[in-house]
């Protein structure tokens, strides 16, 4: 079942899953609170101005929290995707393991650090940086 919210998403999660969940969506909406957060390809996602900024995911081991222009983020606990792409991420197997503080500061890069994923399409899969 697909969730069409992020509520759905967290009831589909283990307790243990569902914790980390509340976490990262508490931080990224008092970081982010101008931010339009809502399910997008299956996962609660954050967006300022229609482009991607934060989300998180589960994989078969964990959460994973990404942020889509993280790379640039120059924070040595995200670790950078693979590909072309500028996105960055960390993975949580404990709500404990969540700091705010860390939350925080990446949520202020991710509003300060952009690349245009909104039109990424219209750019024929080539990223521009956001002024």
């Amino acid at each position: 079942m697909k969730p069409s919210s992020i509520d759905e998403f967290h009831a589909l999660q283990t307790l243990e899953d569902r914790a980390i969940c509340d976490a990262l969506k508490k931080a990224n909406d008092e970081g982010l609170p101008e931010a339009e957060s809502k399910i997008w390809h299956g996962h609660p996602v954050w967006f300022l101005n229609g482009n991607p900024i934060a989300g998180y995911s589960k994989l078969k081991d964990c959460i994973r929290l990404m942020f889509w222009s993280g790379a640039d983020f120059d924070e040595p606990m995200l670790r950078p995707g693979t590909g072309k792409f500028k996105d960055a991420s960390i993975r949580y197997t404990d709500a404990h393991q969540v700091d705010n503080d860390d939350l925080m500061r990446w949520l202020e890069k991710g509003r300060r650090i952009q690349w245009d994923y909104k039109n990424i399409q219209k750019r024929k899969g080539r990223l521009e940086r956001l002024a």
